[in-house]
């Protein structure tokens, strides 16, 4: 029997794959939330990604049953809820689950009261009790029960909830007495060791990265440890932040023949993912490697780089330069199956030079992984074609010859499924990562790539008729107000832009889209920013979210850009509000910087000072895009061939036909020079 419920008029992926289930699903609106207030049921609601591998098992096993979805119809209202199309009610059931039982994860699976209040939840549960784990069944009928006989505690449970996840909210008042002390009392070199030191005791220093298995890149704390390293020559910190990259570099984190990332990795040695590929992990995990490119000219970072990214226009990007949502883990109903190889298909491809090419990927007839074989290499190829007495150039060839045989192979296999919704924050985070990475490899198509996405960002994502920026895009419509890390991450993409193109069109559009969201997404305080804007009226509790997770917190990356605009724009109000966000924060940075990395790197920002850097003259893009290619971090660029007249780093400058070099700090610059070598030793001294 054909089943159709309430999902199939949808876009989103997610959700339209739950669209044929005999579970009664709605989508989260007033549809659903009327028929349970009128129905007086509990509510359901469910939330997942395409992407997500146990979403898909939980979806066969119990909502494909009949017996099972029947028992949802009958006692609960069943609502779908795509993570990636409602971050903002995503983050706020999951902050219920974990003030519930301490847990998360996906799929979430959270029970509310017909008042839309939530009261309990779970993530997978089997369809047959397992060990000490309920069974999806047993723990509907639990639920149902409870709420038939002991409905005054329920509803007591759900109040309590919904007031600790109000409380979350408030800004600390006692703290808010400290942010008038001076700015060198509040920000120390003392709190950046305490940083690194954090950092580097949660460290694997054998297989990189931080804690234990499951192994998530944390992007942010390698790029802490990089910057550490660069202003205190800490040798330990940068070889930490090199042995994480290399390790996923070389792991089967990464695809080793057609580029790009998953999401993390299973065990401590970065072998088996969950084959998820997810566009804002490429970004963030290619920006790193940009920056570690530039300090160290290592061409595995290069290659990683230029693979990734040209995964990413292969398999990710549409028509316009605009860039899909994810790749599913699962295809054939089997996770990885897309990816992974037997000894004997490896064999029977590579012919001859299945032998040495089988030690280069660490394929073996009993398999690494569920008797298949990720790829993976214990070496460089450098390292390798020595190991093999090979000459290195004849190594690279052999790779690349082979790596070409196997894709090519790859791609007549059933492919899994792409999530081709395109978000606002996922585009820019990778707006960002095409302009490092242009600049680091000083690969003027990189920066014309990043152009034609910014184009495609702003001609889609701003409704001109609503005035209003929107988070997803997908069949021709932008949908759901934006988020504030969808505006967050633009304006910081926006200000990466402007520095290599001095075009101050980017720079006019940051500074008017910061001015939309202190407009419609300040709190009360005017110190941090809801996750919502003050347009959406469909959430319990508008979070104010300040934790870097799996993407950085939209409240850091605002601390971050009115850091940066306001010595670009003179502003002292927008200044003061970026160091006051990071006082309130600054007890947790140090305590957790592995769950406030951007925070961390800020605070160490503020600790070194900033490089005002003016370039200015006949030549100042083209000057701007090679000074960007060192590694010069906390810096803030202005290039520009005339004096633009409001601009605090060109007011008192004079106009003349030579290319000249400025190095300021609190608007107070040096002599000017005429080379970039000159302005590097200014900067170094």
């Amino acid at each position: 029997m054909k089943h159709v419920n309430s999902l199939i008029n949808e876009t989103s992926l997610y959700l339209l794959q739950h669209a044929h289930n005999p579970v009664n699903w709605y989508p989260w609106g007033s549809e659903a939330l009327g028929i349970a207030l009128s129905q007086d049921k509990p509510i359901l609601v469910s939330i997942g990604y395409a992407a997500c591998h146990w979403c898909h098992v939980m979806e066969r096993e119990s909502f494909e049953d009949e017996a099972t979805a029947s028992l949802m119809n009958e006692h609960f209202v069943c609502i779908k809820i795509d993570r990636e199309e409602r971050p903002d009610l995503d983050h706020l059931f999951m902050d219920a689950l974990q003030a519930i039982s301490g847990q998360g994860g996906w799929p979430l699976n959270v029970f509310l009261t017909s008042a839309g209040k939530p009261f309990y939840g779970g993530t997978y549960f089997p369809p047959k009790r397992f060990q000490n784990r309920v069974s999806w069944t047993e723990l509907l009928g639990q639920i149902q029960n409870a709420y038939q006989t002991r409905r005054s505690e329920i509803e007591e449970q759900a109040n309590n909830l919904t007031e600790y996840l109000q409380n979350t909210n408030k800004n600390d008042a006692q703290k808010l007495g400290s942010l008038n002390l001076p700015f060198e009392e509040l920000f120390t070199k003392q709190q950046t060791e305490k940083i690194y030191n954090q950092l580097m005791a949660a460290a694997d220093r054998v297989e990189g990265g931080f804690g234990n298995a499951p192994k998530f890149p944390q992007t942010y704390s390698i790029q802490y440890l990089l910057r550490y390293h660069h202003y205190n020559q800490c040798q330990p910190a940068f070889e930490q932040a090199t042995l994480s990259l290399k390790k996923m570099i070389r792991g089967g984190i990464y695809d080793q023949i057609g580029g790009g990332f998953c999401r993390y990795s299973t065990d401590t040695y970065w072998l088996a993912p969950h084959f998820e590929k997810m566009t804002y992990d490429n970004a963030l995990l290619v920006t790193v490697m940009a920056e570690a490119y530039q300090m160290t000219g290592d061409i595995e970072y290069k290659n990683a780089i230029n693979d990734t990214i040209s995964f990413m226009k292969r398999e990710m990007m549409n028509n316009e330069a605009g860039f899909y949502a994810a790749i599913d883990a699962d295809s054939e109903g089997v996770e990885g199956k897309f990816y992974v190889w037997t000894k004997e298909e490896f064999d029977e491809l590579l012919g001859d030079d299945a032998p040495l090419m089988a030690d280069f990927f660490n394929v073996t007839q009993q398999g690494n992984w569920e008797h298949t074989n990720i790829l993976r290499l214990k070496h460089s190829t450098e390292e390798w074609a020595i190991l093999n007495q090979l000459e290195l150039t004849y190594a690279e060839a052999l790779v690349n010859k082979s790596k070409k045989i196997l894709l090519d192979a790859r791609e007549k296999r059933p492919r899994p499924a792409t999530d081709d919704k395109v978000l606002l924050g996922w585009n820019a985070l990778f707006n960002q990562t095409l302009t490092k990475s242009a600049t680091a490899l000083s690969d003027p198509d990189l920066l014309a790539l990043a152009i034609k996405n910014m184009g495609y960002i702003l001609d889609t994502f701003y409704l001109s008729g609503e005035e209003k920026w929107k988070h997803t895009f997908k069949n021709g419509e932008a949908k759901y107000d934006a988020f504030l890390d969808d505006l967050a991450f633009l304006v910081q993409s926006l200000l990466f832009l402007y520095e290599p193109t001095g075009n101050l069109q980017y720079l006019i559009k940051a500074a008017d889209i910061t001015k939309y969201i202190i407009e419609h997404f300040s709190d009360e305080d005017e110190l941090y920013f809801y996750f919502t804007s003050s347009f959406q009226n469909d959430i319990l509790v508008r979070k104010k979210d300040l934790y870097d997770g799996a993407i950085p917190s939209g409240n850091a990356v605002m601390a971050w850009n009115l850091h940066r605009l306001a010595i670009l724009l003179d502003i002292p109000s927008w200044k003061k509000r970026s160091e006051n966000m990071v006082e309130l924060q600054k007890d947790n940075i140090i305590k957790y910087p592995n769950s406030f990395g951007i925070w961390a790197t800020l605070l160490l920002a503020f600790v070194q000072g900033t490089n005002e850097v003016l370039i200015l003259g006949p030549g100042a893009a083209a000057a701007a895009f090679k000074f960007l290619k060192k590694n010069v971090p906390n810096s803030v660029l202005m290039a520009s061939e005339i004096v633009e007249k409001g601009y605090p780093l060109m007011d008192d400058k004079k106009e003349n036909d030579m290319l000249t070099y400025y190095l300021c700090k609190c608007y107070s610059c040096l002599l000017p020079v005429l080379s970039e070598e000159e302005l590097m030793k200014q900067i170094a001294v």
